[in-house]
Parts: structure tokens; sequence; C-alpha cells
């Protein structure tokens, strides 16, 4: 019960959700907020996927955006009974969210990929991922760290903002499963009542 009253505000919990996921994934592009490692493409591969503007972000306000207008009691009659139309648009619900499962889940696998990786740093030998061996390892090690000469503090600067893209995708990826459990609910189980007559 309380996910069939709670379907519209599982949608709206998406756009804070994606709008933050831009911003995180933009400030990935400027280590200690300056521009010149961006100019020079001394960024991990993983942050130029654009993963928290893309897929985490604008497709995901897409998907909140439309799934608000779905419902919306004013929403275009498709068929010729109310029962008919709802389940209609209930059924284009679940189609998008999980869109948004898919979108969400691509997000938080790549940023736990590159999180595990490590920063793309210079240290005695180079630019180079020197993290990338440890399989995640170096997260618990904090006196590796120091060997990332330049960027200063981008070991700290990418694990932070990486982790946080982890939470904002998981928590995306949980409310469209949520929100896809509330739809299926309403269509099989007869709120909207097309299928029991």
């Amino acid at each position: 019960m309380a996910l069939e009253t709670c379907g519209s505000c599982l949608s709206c919990l998406l756009i804070p959700l994606a709008l933050w996921s831009i911003v995180v994934n933009i400030l990935l592009y400027f280590p200690n907020g300056k521009a010149a490692h961006a100019a020079t493409y001394h960024l991990p591969n993983y942050v130029w996927y654009f993963e928290g503007i893309c897929f985490s972000g604008v497709m995901i306000l897409l998907l909140a955006v439309i799934l608000i207008t779905l419902e919306c009691s004013v929403f275009y009659r498709c068929c010729q009974s109310e029962s008919c139309n709802k389940t209609y648009r209930s059924f284009i619900s679940i189609v998008l969210t999980l869109l948004g499962v898919a979108f969400s889940g691509y997000s938080c696998i790549i940023f736990t990929l590159g999180l595990i990786q490590g920063p793309f740093c210079n240290s005695s030998g180079g630019w180079d991922y020197i993290f990338k061996d440890t399989a995640g390892g170096y997260l618990t090690d904090y006196p590796a760290w120091s060997r990332c000469t330049e960027p200063a503090n981008i070991v700290e600067w990418n694990t932070i903002l990486l982790s946080i893209l982890i939470a904002l995708s998981g928590m995306e990826l949980i409310i469209c499963l949520l929100k896809v459990a509330a739809e299926l609910k309403r269509t099989l189980c007869g709120t909207y009542s097309v299928f029991v007559q």
C-alpha cells in the first residue's frame, strides 16, 4: 500500500539525485578546482565516459520528468475507459523505470570500476594508473597515496567524488526498482483493474 501511494514521490526523488550526479561528475574534471589537468587530458579514463552527466544525470532527469508527467491526472486519454488509460500509463512507467534501472546500474558499475582502478596521476615513474594492480587495496593503504605527486590530493579527490557518485547512482537504482515494484503491483493486483473483471 505504501508503494502505491508513494509512486509519484519516488519519481520526484530522482530529480535531485540526477542533478547532484551531474554536479559531482563535473567536479571530477577539475582536481583541486583547477582545469589544467583536464586541458592536458591527465584525468582517469572513466571520467571521460560522462556517466554522471549523461546516464545517472541527464537521462535519469528526463525519465523522472516523464514519469511525473505520466502520473498527472490530466494526461491524454488513450483508451475509452479510465481503467485502460491508467493501465497504459502504468505500463509506460514500468518500461521507462526499467530504463532508469539500466542507466543507474550501468553508472554504478562504471564508477565502481573507476574507484577500483584508482586515479591517473604523476609519480616517480611518470603519469600512470599506479594503483591499478592493487584491485582497490590502495583505498585502505593511506601511506601509498603520497606516491601520487600531481595533481595534489588526487587520490582523496577521486575517492570521495567517485564514492558519492556510487551512492547517488545506487540510490537511483533502488528508487527505480521500488517504482517498478509499485507499478507492477498497481497493474497486476487490481488497483488499475483492467485485468480483473
